[in-house]
């Protein structure tokens, strides 16, 4: 019998999710992993020992059922809309269950006034998971992942380019964390509530990189030379639509694109890289390079073949053929929310307030 408390782990088959299950498994820890259907990752669940729920997450009555006999929480909102209504009823049956502590999934990005409605509906939902007298909170707020730049691999794998809207090539503006990292911050946070309630934790990579060197470490990783081409977001639209990842809607696309404009602006940059991996996660963060490594090697598509090089070269002729997405129509024919006056993070003192540099948040644990 384990001695450890019972652990939720909401989206667990998600980027993060699958990490923080399994990572928690390893300790030892049982886990309760809430899926949305039975596949391939409820299996690998299942195999390493989670306790497997399979429910709606935006369902209170299949959330209360899943907190039954639990007493942590990682709080991770599906990438999809309807963020604030999962964490709205997540917050709901955690207070009824009475759960001891809950780590949430933020953004680095998280202010009242942003341009983008998921941002928006990120501020409310930390702000109502603080507002329950019986469970403390960690929160945990990564800015540009480093999975985000994998989306477009199988083309710097088989037509040499990385292409994003991310602006000049030679600007260093990000320090990507790796799912794996994410998890670690997320796990410790999870294992010792009494150092890290109240805290908030901002993972990054090791360094702040440019498109350029995000190009030459993927070409590194591939073994060939990748070159980054700075793309309009309506050509990024184009290109999501042509070829749609996994959890693809013209509502997520329509919000990657003011993260963009975020990364262009150069929000991703400020006060990193952090500390946060090493010291709360208990190891060095994890190079772009490796991660990249770690990818080709699980994925024997972006092996080099003449099959697959005609097949990524007809996909970017689609690209091109297919038309762009209408951004202001997707928002509007969705009814969103709309701020009176919008800023983006660095044109809001609230955000310049409250996202000091992260070391802070660590000193505690230095010294402890």
């Amino acid at each position: 019998m384990s001695t450890h408390p019972k652990v939720l782990v909401t989206s667990s088959a998600g980027k993060t999710g699958l990490p923080v299950a399994l990572q928690l498994l390893e300790k030892g820890v049982p886990v309760r992993a809430f899926v949305h259907r039975n596949d391939h990752r409820a299996e690998t669940l299942r195999r390493a020992g989670a306790d497997v729920f399979v429910g709606n997450q935006y369902d209170v009555s299949d959330l209360r059922k899943a907190m039954q006999d639990v007493q942590r929480a990682y709080q991770c909102a599906p990438t999809a809309p309807n963020g604030l209504h999962f964490n709205a009823a997540f917050t709901v049956a955690a207070a009824e269950a009475k759960l001891e502590h809950a780590v949430t999934l933020g953004q680095w990005l998280t202010s009242a006034d942003h341009p983008s409605l998921f941002t928006r509906e990120v501020y409310l939902s930390d702000a109502l998971a603080r507002l329950s007298p019986n469970t403390t909170i960690t929160s945990v707020d990564p800015g540009w992942f480093a999975d985000n730049y994998l989306m477009v691999l199988d083309a710097a794998a088989h037509l040499g380019m990385f292409t994003m809207p991310l602006g000049h090539g030679d600007e260093k503006k990000n320090a990507p964390p790796s799912n794996e990292d994410i998890a670690r911050v997320v796990v410790a946070s999870l294992l010792d509530p009494q150092s890290h309630a109240g805290k908030r934790y901002r993972p990054t990579g090791p360094e702040l990189l440019s498109p350029n060197e995000i190009a030459a470490a993927m070409g590194r990783a591939l073994g060939r030379k990748v070159k980054y081409r700075d793309i309009s977001e309506k050509m990024m639209t184009k290109a999501l639509r042509a070829n749609p990842p996994s959890n693809y809607s013209e509502a997520a696309v329509s919000q990657l694109a003011l993260y963009a404009n975020e990364y262009r602006r150069g929000s991703f940059a400020v006060n990193a890289p952090t500390e946060d991996v090493a010291i709360v996660g208990g190891s060095e963060p994890e190079a772009f390079e490796d991660i990249v490594r770690r990818y080709v090697a699980a994925n024997p598509n972006l092996q080099p073949s003449v099959r697959r090089r005609l097949a990524a070269f007809f996909g970017f002729l689609k690209i091109l053929a297919m038309p762009a997405l209408d951004l202001a129509k997707v928002q509007s024919d969705r009814d969103y929310v709309q701020n009176r006056q919008p800023r983006f993070s660095q044109e809001s003192e609230e955000w310049a307030q409250t996202h000091v540099p992260q070391h802070s948040a660590v000193t505690h644990l230095k010294s402890a």
